[in-house]
């Protein structure tokens, strides 16, 4: 008998939960995040969410718009969500999420990320969803190893 997935539901980062987020972050990522970070998170609006499972926080995403070389990019800051809650589609939905952001506004020019390099079940997420290896950018982390990322765009 299949196992019943948890129903998932996305909420808005505030002033009043973003420590719920800091904690996810630390569970989640193997790099720390500065109090700069979380503070831009709260002026981004829906380009940050929080993933909900019976009032339980299981994941989150975080984006922000860049310009490069005269392009609107959305770059996906940290996409992640906890072990048990893997594969039962809260990444799916993070990333429905942003993607449907970049459809609807119509002006990103692409969709864009670094993944550590040895994540390899990170790397495999992304490429269902169409995101490709463009390039690996060397010594990207710092204090963590390996330190080399690879960044993907959607394509």
């Amino acid at each position: 008998m299949p196992v019943a997935l948890p129903r998932i539901e996305l909420g808005d980062i505030t002033p009043h939960n973003i420590k719920q987020l800091k904690v996810l972050n630390q569970v989640v990522f193997p790099v720390t995040y500065n109090d700069k970070f979380y503070k831009d998170v709260l002026d981004v609006g829906e380009l940050a969410k929080l993933a909900f499972s019976i009032d339980i926080v299981v994941g989150a995403v975080c984006c922000r718009t860049d310009m490069q070389e005269g392009q609107r990019k959305l770059y996906i800051m940290t996409l992640g969500c906890l072990g048990p809650y893997r594969r039962c589609g809260v990444g799916k939905k993070l990333l429905d999420h942003v993607m449907k952001i970049a459809k609807d506004d119509g002006q990103y020019d692409a969709i864009f990320l670094h993944v550590q390099i040895s994540n390899d079940e990170a790397l495999q997420f992304y490429n269902k969803f169409g995101f490709k290896i463009i390039d690996t950018k060397q010594e990207y982390y710092k204090r963590i190893e390996p330190a080399d990322a690879t960044y993907l765009k959607e394509v």
